[in-house]
């Protein structure tokens, strides 16, 4: 062999173990990342070869699964009341990456769940039958919140507070899932979707914090009566009306200017809504203190799942004394959730006691099994004491029976509530978030809500919690306590 052969038979040998190094490091390495890509149709395929699991409310479907006509996906994803249940379930699409449950529990739905399969699927290498989510939904608490709402921009949450189980999810305007199910379709009703101003695919209950205006207050009281500022609700505060901001001249005024404010007790500030009185007692306690009550509840929490992530409520740092002043009254840049301002009230109701909040029940196997029960994983943290949990009752309730929440008032039922109105706008000068936060309690059963409404047709001047949110929070909590 001479030299010119020679040095070619080693050139393409190399050559030969470059493209084996490389086929190699494909299938072994890269080959689980190329499978997984968004972008591989063979996912989509795989997917949508057979009908996908269910997402249950009390015991019924919610979901379902059709037969296409014609191209390779043979199958795809059917709501019913998807408007209704869009917060929840979220949309399971041919085209975009699942969303909200769908999401979360994609691999259960569709099969490929390692704790689905059988050993003859191990051996055989099948996909297994797909499982089920069981949420805690009560279809009539999700109902009457979502008709309350009506055509207004906001959401609502409901919860149980004595087990955590999310009995409501509704964010208005909602959309329909349906719409972007199918791949020859979807594109369009995505791109009317996201140009919609009012942002439907926005998940308001869940993922959209606001400024919780006045009913962040129960916070403020909470810490105030747990520092032992006041030993009761009805104690004298030292609370001057108007209140004017440190290191500023700016006065802070009430919304009546007429309601008995200066030196208000905690029931009464409650009662009114006194801006003066939180303002003064955030200042008083300090924002250290105001944020460690406020994170026992749940703000500032960065991992809050339900199982879906919820955004992080906040309450806000390295503030002077005139803006911890004002995140007293739920301002600044003090944020929350529905569900946020709901764990509030669902903790005041369960004696101080906090339980986990959760939307699933369990997940199951296609035969029912229980693959995992959430409803016997919660965790409970004790927030405030007993006594500072029946002190904030019985000042919540006087806020519904003769204060600022009438519009609450249910007969034979027990409740407490508080309203908030929030600034929204530079120099407020766009319509105020109308806020509602409530518990009810009859026969042993027990329900915690809160709903904002972002936006109605009503005039500005009628803009409040009791007027817009408060009937709203009603109709959940009748429909919850219902025998």
């Amino acid at each position: 062999m001479n030299k010119t052969i020679r040095r070619t038979s080693v050139f393409v040998l190399l050559l030969v173990l470059a493209l084996l190094l490389r086929a190699t490091w494909v299938q072994f390495y890269d080959g689980q990342a190329l499978a997984d890509d968004k972008d591989n149709r063979r996912n989509a395929i795989e997917t949508y070869a057979e009908p996908l699991g269910n997402i249950i409310v009390a015991g019924e479907s919610i979901t379902g699964s059709a037969r296409t006509s014609g191209g390779d996906l043979k199958y795809k994803r059917t709501y019913k009341d998807g408007r209704l249940y869009a917060a929840v379930t979220g949309y399971a699409s041919q085209a975009y990456a699942p969303t909200q449950l769908e999401g979360i529990y994609q691999d259960l739905l569709n099969g490929t769940d390692n704790k689905l399969k059988t050993v003859m699927d191990t051996i055989t290498d099948q996909r297994a039958a797909p499982g089920n989510v069981v949420t805690t939904i009560d279809p009539d608490v999700q109902k009457a919140a979502y008709d309350a709402l009506g055509g207004k921009k906001g959401a609502a949450v409901a919860i149980d507070p004595a087990s955590g189980k999310i009995l409501a999810v509704v964010s208005t305007p909602s959309y329909d899932p349906t719409s972007l199910t199918d791949a020859n379709t979807a594109g369009t009703a995505w791109k009317k979707l996201n140009a919609d101003p009012d942002k439907p695919l926005t998940n308001r209950a869940l993922r959209q914090p606001l400024p919780p205006g006045s009913t962040f207050k129960l916070v403020v009281a909470a810490a105030a009566l747990e520092d032992g500022l006041y030993s009761s609700v009805d104690d004298r505060t030292d609370s001057p009306d108007p209140y004017t901001l440190p290191g500023t001249t700016r006065q802070l005024s009430n919304e009546n200017p007429n309601a008995p404010c200066a030196n208000a007790s905690i029931r009464t500030a409650l009662q009114y809504s006194c801006n003066n009185v939180f303002a003064k007692m955030a200042v008083t306690l300090g924002q250290d203190k105001v944020r460690a009550m406020a994170e026992k509840f749940g703000f500032d929490d960065t991992e809050q799942d339900v199982p879906v992530r919820a955004y992080t409520s906040v309450y806000p740092s390295d503030m002077n004394r005139s803006s911890t002043a004002l995140t007293g009254i739920g301002q600044f840049d003090v944020t929350a959730t529905p569900l946020q301002m709901a764990m509030v009230s669902a903790a005041i109701a369960n004696g101080g006691k906090l339980v986990s909040p959760h939307m699933v029940s369990q997940t199951t196997d296609s035969g029912g099994d229980v693959i995992k029960n959430y409803d016997d994983s919660t965790s409970t943290k004790q927030v405030v004491s007993s006594g500072t949990a029946q002190q904030l009752q019985s000042a919540m309730q006087t806020v519904v029976e003769k204060g600022t929440g009438t519009n609450a008032r249910i007969s034979g039922v027990t409740v407490g509530g508080k309203t908030g109105t929030a600034q929204h706008g530079e120099n407020n000068s766009q319509t105020p978030y109308a806020w509602f936060t409530s518990y009810g309690k009859t026969g042993g059963k027990e329900v915690a809500v809160a709903v904002v409404v972002e936006q109605s047709d009503a005039a500005r001047s009628e803009v409040s919690g009791n007027g817009l949110a408060a009937p709203v929070a009603r109709a959940m909590m009748e429909a919850a306590l219902k025998n």
